[in-house]
This record gives structure tokens, sequence and C-alpha cells, in this order.
């Protein structure tokens, strides 16, 4: 018997035949998909993190990166920019509950009232214009009118709050709720500027440069994973099932008639063998 087990065909031998050559290129082939979406996976998942290259510090003209009624876009957002107009009078508004903004440090600022002006570009467009803060409750100082040559920062709009207009309380600077408040809109840009220098009366809001974000994709590196144990998994299948065609040949040439060790006797014959026992001590 052990001979023969001998003689069955090793696992290498199974493999190099057709069928298993052809589901081996099948394994392979899915494996090698599932390996290319775990890189696409991995290559969002890291996209998070790649560094901001965008020049953002030199000043370029608003309308070469932004249009009006256009959403605000990656290329637009965070720039210094440049842009020209005239003031709207009696269109100047306050925003409390504010900040002085980060300067880089890493805080917040100190508490302070923010200023908001309505600045009609050259080219009829509406853009709201964050010039400074003040002390809280301090209101509106005086502020130069007429035409203006303005240089900050591009950022995007903020989402409306619940505020108490009726008492003068305004909490974001939501160009969506702007537009209801200024006495005329024809065009407007989706995002406000933040002044680089602010006027006589106001201190300068900090604006600091964006920051790339570098929080890793966590979900999207899961999902890596994931396809590599899928296609780790298919070759796995593939050498399972070749497994157990060696393991069926191996039982196969060792009991070539089928009978093995638990081979039982048909059951008429035991009832015969019986009967002729009995027989036999009856007698």
């Amino acid at each position: 018997m052990s001979d023969a087990v001998v003689s069955a065909p090793g696992f290498w031998r199974i493999a190099r035949r057709p069928r298993w050559i052809a589901a081996l290129l099948l394994a392979l082939g899915i494996a090698g998909g599932f390996a290319a979406l775990g890189q696409w996976q991995l290559e969002r998942s890291l996209e998070s993190t790649a560094e901001d290259t965008r020049d953002t510090e030199t000043p370029v003209p608003l309308t070469s990166v932004a249009e009006p009624q256009q959403v605000m876009t990656t290329e637009a957002s965070g720039r210094l920019v440049t842009v020209s107009g005239t003031w709207a009078e009696g269109d100047d508004l306050v925003v409390t509950g504010r900040l002085s903004g980060d300067d880089g440090s890493g805080t917040r600022g100190e508490p302070g009232d923010w200023i908001i002006r309505h600045l009609v570009t050259d080219s009829g467009a509406s853009l709201a214009v964050a010039v400074g803060y003040g002390e809280v409750g301090a209101g509106i100082p005086n502020l130069p009118s007429g035409e203006a040559e303005l240089t900050g920062r591009y950022v995007p709009s903020e989402s409306p709050q619940v505020s108490d207009f009726e008492a003068g309380e305004r909490t974001a600077i939501a160009v969506a709720e702007l537009i209801n408040l200024w006495a005329s809109v024809d065009t407007v840009y989706s995002g406000y500027l933040v002044l680089d220098e602010a006027p006589p009366g106001l201190s300068t809001i900090a604006a600091p440069p964006p920051e790339a974000p570098t929080e890793l994709n966590l979900l999207n590196l899961f999902y890596a994973i994931e396809w590599v144990i899928f296609g780790g998994f298919a070759i796995y299948l593939w050498w399972r099932l070749v497994k157990d065609e060696q393991e069926k040949e191996q039982a196969r040439a060792a009991d070539p008639e089928g009978a093995g060790p638990e081979r039982a006797e048909p059951e008429p014959a035991r009832s015969a063998g019986r009967e002729a026992a009995q027989t036999a001590a009856l007698d």
C-alpha cells in the first residue's frame, strides 16, 4: 500500500497539467486586478498627505483665479489676490463673536468684531471684504470710501448660521446672507477677501497661508489592504484546489479497487453468515 502512495503524482506534477495551469493564470489575473485596485486605494489614501505646491503668497489678480457666480476652486482658495473697485455706501456690517484669527502660532486669536464691507469690482461684481477687526461692541469706525485697490487672501464663504439680525448680531460671513442685506447686487463672488492690512481704526485679521491636510485617509488604506488580501486568497484558492486533487489521486492509488480498510460486507452476506452459525450450533 505504501508503494502505491509513493507512486501517486506529487503536487507540482498535478499543478503542471493544462487545466491547473489555466486555473493558475486565471488566479494570477484576478490577483493582479485586486492588486491594481489596492494600489489605487493606497494612492487615494496618500493624496490627503500631499504637500500643497501652489504659490499662494504671490498676489495675482482675482479675475485670474475666480469668476463671479462660480464655486470656489482649489486653485483659488487661500490665494493672495489683488482687486480694484468701489466701496458700496451703506452696506458695511459687523460680524460678532469672532476672533482676531490664527497668526500661524496655533492660537485662534483674541475676541473682536469683524467689519465686513461690500466692494463692487471694476467689472460690476460684488465681493465681500473683511477689512479688519475691532474691540467687541466698538461698532464701525470711519472708513475710506470711493475707489479702492485691495490686496488680501481669498477664502471660502462660511455657512449661514442662526443669528439675531434684528439686534444686529451676525456671527458668520456667509455670502448667501450678505446678498440679501446689501442694497444692490448684480453678480457676486462665492468667497470673501481678508485684507492683508486693515484701514486706520481697525486691526488686521490674521490670515496665514493654507496648510495642506496631513491626516492619512484610513478608510482608503483599509480598502487597499483588503484588496491585497483578496488577491492572496485567489492564489490560495488555486493551491487548495490542486492540493485536493492530489489527495484524491493519492487515495485512489492507495485503494485502487475502492475497498478500503473500513469496507463492510453487504448486509445479505452478513445475514447469511449469522444463519449458518446458528444452524451449526443447533446441530
